[in-house]
């Protein structure tokens, strides 16, 4: 009995993390991958909805968490902007698809107060691509 235990204890064990350790390999990426896209998308689009035109700067751009779901990752951070009179910080929820291989954004949304978000109230918000996120990741290896 107590054997059966220790071996389904070890199975989770190693199911865990193995889970942990696949998700943290491709961490850099996506946070590197989520930083050029953020400040891509921004500048691009001279976040006219955000600041009214006026001249902004990017202070900080922080990826907090990766979720799978639905056949997508959903990466959610947070981006903070120096603005004339203050700062403005903004959270960020992006979907990311591979299609053929090719990571690409599916779906965007970009919020002035924290939020969760599930793959199902994503799918609400596509993205017109402004920004490939491709273009982005070089591989330092």
């Amino acid at each position: 009995m107590r054997f059966n235990c220790f071996c389904w204890g070890i199975m989770l064990w190693i199911a865990v993390v193995g889970r942990l350790w696949a998700a943290d390999g491709d961490y850099p990426e996506y946070d590197a991958g989520f930083k050029n896209f953020i400040t891509c998308e921004l500048t691009r689009t001279d976040a006219v909805d955000h600041f009214n035109g006026a001249p902004f700067t990017i202070t900080m751009i922080r990826l907090h968490t990766i979720k799978r779901e639905s056949g997508m990752r959903i990466l959610y951070g947070a981006v903070q902007c120096s603005v004339g009179d203050g700062y403005h910080t903004f959270y960020v929820a992006i979907g990311v698809e591979s299609v053929a291989g090719k990571k690409t954004v599916g779906y965007y949304t970009i919020r002035k107060q924290p939020f969760s978000i599930l793959a199902s109230e994503l799918y609400r918000f596509p993205y017109m691509e402004r920004c490939p996120w491709t273009r982005y990741w070089v591989d330092t290896d």
